[in-house]
């Protein structure tokens, strides 16, 4: 059960109130495909890189079962670069740099090999290009996810609003939903834009969780206490790559299932915050996170006698 994902593959330089970087491997198909390749492969890269992205770091996906046919290097340009701080509240960030590169002209071409694909996870890019491999592909895939943010909501409004009407899931954080929405209430919101098109939404709260809207259907799954949160960078992508990885796994797209999908999604991110870029997702084996996601258990578990 093959997993295509598309988004940026780039640099990012990191600043943290505990330490700084100024060159790492970041970008959202980066985060999405380490995460994933945990629970499914093939996992089907689609992205665009530069003539500076390390040939270590694509045979390092490749030994996960990560297929690169449909990512573009480009010879004489540089891959995209994001530069970033965080403050104490870890939940904002002023963005520093953004050198656009390679993805100025990003194409995106679906391969022929992944034509079939029962999976979908379009990452944060501009809604027109998602909807360009929403175009491409011969066959609808089985659950089609995508990320999107409030640049987008301002620039490409009616381009997004086409792509919703296209997919099964968006993945959005709280002042996205509210922005998308119009409403202050985020259940009010939710069923909202819930009417645009997508079946499920999920709302992206940090630090404080996240919530699963589907239809009258509410689920809340909590984030897990952490002593070091050390980089935050891509613990969305990564909750985004656990999720759909456990679905790809699972092959059910159920309610029920995506709950569960969403706690695996939260763990895998509960480990990308202890260090900068993805590193701590080549580190973890399946026992550490079976191990995280009985904590994800043990955090809501409790017997109650009812009144």
């Amino acid at each position: 059960m093959s997993l295509i994902t598309v988004g940026t593959m780039a640099f990012d330089a990191i600043e943290t109130p505990f330490d700084k970087v100024d060159r790492i491997v970041g970008g959202s198909a980066t985060y999405v495909a380490y995460a994933a390749s945990h629970f499914v492969k093939p996992v089907q890269q689609i992205s665009i890189i530069g003539n500076d992205f390390p040939q270590s770091e694509l045979d390092e996906l490749i030994s996960r079962g990560v297929q690169i046919e449909g990512v573009e290097m480009v010879p004489d340009k540089k891959s995209f670069f994001w530069s970033g701080r965080y403050h104490l509240d870890m939940n904002a960030r002023d963005t520093l740099v953004t050198d656009l590169n390679v993805l100025e002209n990003f194409n995106p071409i679906v391969p022929d090999s992944y034509q079939g694909a029962d999976f979908l996870m379009l990452g944060n890019l501009m809604p027109s290009i998602q909807m360009q491999v929403i175009k491409q592909l011969k066959q609808r895939p089985k659950f089609v996810a995508i990320d999107t943010m409030n640049f987008w909501m301002d620039s490409a409004m009616d381009d997004l609003i086409a792509v919703l009407q296209k997919i099964d899931a968006l993945i959005i954080n709280d002042s996205e939903a509210r922005q998308l929405s119009g409403e202050v209430s985020l259940v009010k919101g939710a069923h909202k834009i819930l009417t645009m098109g997508p079946k499920f939404l999920i709302i992206k709260k940090g630090e404080h969780g996240a919530l699963l809207f589907h239809k009258n259907q509410v689920f809340f799954a909590p984030a897990l206490p952490l002593e070091d949160v050390f980089d935050p960078t891509g613990a969305g992508d990564t909750f985004a790559g656990g999720f759909m990885g456990y679905l790809a796994k699972t092959k059910d797209i159920s309610f029920e299932n995506m709950k569960t999908a969403i706690i695996v999604g939260s763990a895998l991110a509960s480990f990308c915050v202890e260090k900068f870029g993805p590193d701590r997702l080549k580190e973890i084996s399946k026992k550490d996170i079976d191990i995280r996601i009985s904590e994800f258990v043990q955090l809501v578990n409790f017997d109650i006698d009812l009144l």
